[in-house]
């Protein structure tokens, strides 16, 4: 299973048609130019004390972070442009920026105003971001030449950073704090307390006990030092703390941000779940779907057991670092699953059965629901993983229609599976399904009782994907995760809408519903129309298979020229791709919010850039 091949969960209809920020792409800033190419640079006299500047890190993820500055005015006429100046420690760099032009010289950073956003009215405030890599945090700042607290006084310096701070004494509600002290040519007066980024307390020491926090849940903290003259000094380094109990999603609110991990990726693609921490990705999400099990006999059975629990790991590819024994009872994705949970205690783990090619097994599972039910819990809770697993989801795709095969089980046979499950597991467990997004009048979605299926379960994962594809060799090239229809849709009911609403009607609760993202495009070649629509003579050429591609190719080998129905589309020599972009992504999550989505979910993990560039679009989108 060294392939797409083997486990691809593809495709509504099969043989005739069938699967950072919304400013950080749309207008990404050009970096590290030289600094003699600007110009119009404030002077000390044009700040007076007018205006502050503050930084907070938004998210760190080991490897990077997303930082952020704020101006505010603080002064009585409008600010009608800002720059701010910093300085950061060797090995700390801005990567890419948004709403702000950033240039360096050396450790040296500036960031002057976009044209849309220098004027800044009394009261107001505006800010820019940036993805960083680093540990470091910023010093020295200084805001159209004077300080960021609003003014510098004459012959005294500011005081430096304090220690980065230690957390200890973690709670559900609390959390003590410790830090080194800063220094001053006259002295330190007190520290503020930024939880967040926005300052909780001020303090004389260099402790400080926060409580009133929520369980379960994400902070950052860092501690800015005052001297005697009033002066503020540099921020100091971020500590992440996550309160105890809750079982909080990090940053996303309620919202699900579920990604799926392909067993067979260890072979070929050679993706682990390793680089689920290294990417920054585990940080950001809330569960992972681990796929696929097997649906065999009328029964839940393992699908790869080298892969699952077997492939012994060496140091270097260990989420912990600590290499795999040859008589260890538990090796594989399993073992490392354990190792990313007990670093990551917020994720969530389910075991996903089926998928596209293991689809038709269901069928004789639906003749004794129980016996079913009954065979994969004792397989998820088997003594060697339980610890593993939160819960079981099944990629019934096609119930009562045809997929792969066609199934003939009946209307009711996916509700009688859902209710199996859930008796068995319990309240307990997460008890969820991947289902069809086919909204086309007698489609997929009118085949089956979805809404009565959706009491039993926690949320469907809505397959918004895979509409349109090289399947059909010749065209029209059309997107395959159109949000909306469009003029020239190949397909009525063929778009993420049409589906959500066709589930809403039947009766799905909106909060049961997870809009699913493709970390892939698909594509034909032989195309000379850039915009969709146009003829091709078969699917383009890719790494694995014929006409679908990771997202983390394409952005580079195709870039997007286009958007049509909030997805986007690349015409690039005769290649005709469409793929989600993190700018798309954000807008989707957007829309999914407004229509009161539990969340969204993608297919999956190993098609996304080194740095989880996807994963944090959905994170950041679903705040």
């Amino acid at each position: 299973m060294s392939t797409e091949t083997p486990l691809r969960r593809t495709r509504l209809r099969l043989g005739h048609g069938r699967a950072t920020r919304s400013r950080a792409v749309a207008g990404l800033t050009a970096l590290l130019l030289p600094l003699a190419a600007m110009v119009g640079l404030a002077s000390p006299a044009e700040a007076a004390t007018s205006a502050t500047a503050s930084f907070t890190k938004k998210s760190d993820w080991g490897s990077g972070f997303e930082g952020q500055w704020t101006v505010k005015n603080t002064g009585t006429t409008a600010l009608s442009s800002w720059t701010i100046e910093w300085d950061f420690p060797s090995g700390t760099a801005v990567g890419s920026a948004w709403d702000a032009t950033v240039t360096s010289s050396g450790t040296h950073w500036t960031a002057k105003n976009l044209g849309w956003n220098g004027t800044v009215a009394p009261g107001a405030s505006v800010s820019f971001g940036f993805n960083g890599t680093g540990p470091g945090a910023p010093t020295g700042c200084k805001l159209n030449g004077a300080s960021c607290d609003g003014g510098s006084v004459p012959g005294d310096n500011a005081p430096s950073a304090p220690g980065t701070p230690t957390a200890s004494a973690v709670t559900d509600t609390s959390v003590k704090l410790s830090w080194s002290a800063a220094t001053d040519d006259n002295g330190i007066k007190n520290y503020d307390v930024l939880r967040d980024g926005a300052v909780v307390s001020t303090v004389t020491g260099t402790t400080y006990s926060d409580s009133g926090l929520k369980a379960g849940t994400d902070y950052s903290y860092t501690v800015q030092a005052r001297d005697t003259a009033g002066q503020t000094g540099p921020v100091s380094g971020a500590v992440k703390v996550h309160t105890t109990g809750g079982g909080g999603t990090p940053g996303t609110g309620d919202k699900v941000n579920l990604g799926y991990f392909a067993n067979w990726g260890v072979y070929g693609r050679n993706y682990h779940v390793k680089n689920l921490d290294t990417s920054g990705s585990a940080a950001k999400i809330t569960h992972i779907n681990y796929a696929f099990g097997n649906v065999q006999g009328g029964k839940c059975t393992i699908g790869d057991s080298y892969a699952d629990y077997d492939k012994a790991y060496t140091a270097d590819q260990s989420v912990d670092g600590v290499a795999d024994t040859w008589d260890q009872p538990l090796r594989g994705n399993f073992n490392q699953l354990r190792k990313l949970k007990a670093k990551y205690p917020h994720i969530k783990i389910l075991w996903s059965f089926g998928g596209w090619t293991w689809s038709g097994g269901f069928g004789d599972a639906a003749k004794n629901p129980a016996a079913f039910a009954e065979s994969c819990y004792g397989l998820v809770e088997d003594p060697r993983w339980a610890d593993v697993f939160d819960g079981i989801d099944i990629d019934w795709e096609y119930p009562n229609a045809c997929g792969l095969t066609c199934d003939t089980s009946g209307p009711d046979a996916l509700k009688g599976l859902t209710s199996a499950l859930r008796a068995k597991f319990g309240k307990d467990y997460l008890v969820t399904a991947a289902i069809t997004a086919d909204g086309s009048e007698g489609g997929k979605i009118d085949a089956a009782d979805y809404a009565g299926a959706a009491q039993s379960l926690d949320w469907y994962n809505v397959m918004t994907y895979d509409f349109f594809g090289a399947w059909e060799a010749k065209g029209p090239t059309a997107p395959h995760s159109p949000l909306t229809s469009y003029d020239g849709i190949p397909q009525d009911g063929f778009n993420s809408a049409a589906a959500i609403a066709k589930l809403k009607a039947k009766g799905v609760p909106a909060s049961k519903l997870l809009l699913g993202i493709g970390f892939y495009g698909r594509g034909w070649t032989g195309v000379t129309q850039s915009a969709p629509g146009g003829t091709a003579t078969g699917p383009a050429s890719a790494t694995y298979e014929p006409g679908i591609e990771d997202y983390k190719v394409l952005k580079n080998s195709c870039p997007a020229t286009g958007t049509v129905a909030g997805t986007a589309y690349a015409h690039c020599g005769t290649n005709w791709w469409s793929y989600d972009t993190p700018a798309t992504i954000t807008s989707k999550m957007t829309w999914a919010k407004n229509q009161g989505l539990g969340g969204a979910f993608f297919w999956e993990f190993s098609g996304d850039t080194a740095n989880g560039e996807l994963v944090g679009a959905i994170h950041n989108g679903l705040k």
